[in-house]
């Protein structure tokens, strides 16, 4: 049985295998003790305090499988990316060049420094161990993060953001970085990527380039990685789009990768998220119904597993004894259920403003 919650400090072993087995590795999930440490104690201050609007609070929740007893998974939410300092962005725009006295005109494209996403809130930090990739426990992890902020709006942004690692190659070298970003740092992708979630990102604006990238000017592998997922984040990246999840002008300043984001109210968790009070029956009893995410109320102890979307006639949602324990609620407490499946999505290109 699998379940999601936030994190706490008997984690920490886990938080740093999960780390260490993340592809690629995460900026935002360091293979470091003391950061993953600090990350697992601002979640659970930001879980003690009353909270009025989003700042610089983390949640950083587990899924543990509780019959083996191991944290198997990690997703986070920042819920503002830029509180503590400003999250910079590459933004793709075109620019107009033109001369009438030589009849030219010419749209170029081109890349610009950006500190937009910092006012979103922003899921990332998403490692989830091999075994459970391509099962329902992958699309819980994911998800479960909805559920809860569905439960605590006031503690985040309208605007959700989920920036996906962007495009290696074999050698797990960013194309992207090896034509901007080593010409102003003389490092590489891993080494800077690694810096990134251990220290604090001011150098970014302080290095690199403040004026418009000229993207022809680039080499074609680099042009070719900007707004390209890591090839074992397509899955994970669909997903996200058949939320309800655009592509935005944004791309990630290191690797290109792209950034996503949505009003949240229009995302399928959000719109089809229903509160129903319990009714606890035996298992062998349960009628057959489509899997949901079903989240109890709690704050520090939220809980959001994946059980049948099993409802009596009058609007009870129908438990099992064991989902209804490790949910913490009673028969006739309220709880929150959204569809697990989602319908396919499209794959939009927003052009608007993030």
């Amino acid at each position: 049985m699998l379940v999601v919650r936030p994190a706490k400090p008997a984690d920490l072993p886990g938080l740093e295998r999960l780390a260490g087995s993340a592809t690629p590795r995460l900026t935002n999930l360091p293979v470091h003790r003391d950061r993953l440490e600090e990350r697992i104690t601002r979640s659970q201050r930001a879980l003690a305090r009353e909270i009025d609007f989003p700042g610089d609070e983390s949640y950083v929740f587990v899924l543990e499988d509780l019959e083996r007893g191991e944290v198997v998974g990690t997703a986070t939410i920042r819920a503002q990316a830029g509180a503590q300092e400003a999250y910079y962005t590459y933004r793709q725009e075109t620019l107009i060049h033109a001369s009438q006295q030589l009849n030219v005109r010419r749209e170029v494209q081109t890349l610009s420094l950006s500190h937009e996403v910092s006012e979103a809130s922003l899921l990332c930090a998403l490692s989830l161990d091999a075994r459970y990739k391509g099962t329902s426990a992958e699309s819980l992890l994911r998800r479960a993060r909805l559920m809860f902020i569905a439960q605590y709006p006031e503690r985040f942004a309208e605007i959700l953001a989920v920036a996906f690692p962007g495009y290696l190659d074999a050698d797990g070298e960013s194309p992207f970085w090896n034509s901007v970003g080593r010409h102003f740092f003389v490092r590489g992708y891993q080494d800077i990527n690694h810096l990134a979630g251990v220290r604090s990102k001011s150098f970014i604006a302080e290095v690199m380039p403040q004026f418009p990238l000229y993207l022809s000017l680039l080499t074609p592998p680099a042009r070719a990685a900007i707004g390209r997922e890591h090839p074992d984040h397509e899955v994970a990246l669909g997903e996200m789009l058949a939320e309800g999840f655009v592509r935005s002008r944004h791309v990630d300043i290191f690797d290109a990768g792209p950034v996503i984001k949505a009003e949240r109210e229009r995302l399928e968790t959000f719109r089809r998220s229903t509160w129903h009070p319990v009714r606890i029956r035996p298992a062998a009893a349960l009628p057959d119904a489509e899997p949901a995410m079903i989240a109890n109320q709690k704050l520090d102890g939220f809980r959001c597993v994946v059980a049948r979307y099993a409802l009596s006639p009058t609007g009870q949602l129908m438990l099992s004894p064991e989902h209804a324990a490790l949910l913490g609620v009673e028969e006739g407490r309220a709880v929150l259920a959204a569809p697990l499946a989602l319908s396919a999505g499209e794959d939009v290109f927003d052009e608007g403003e993030l």
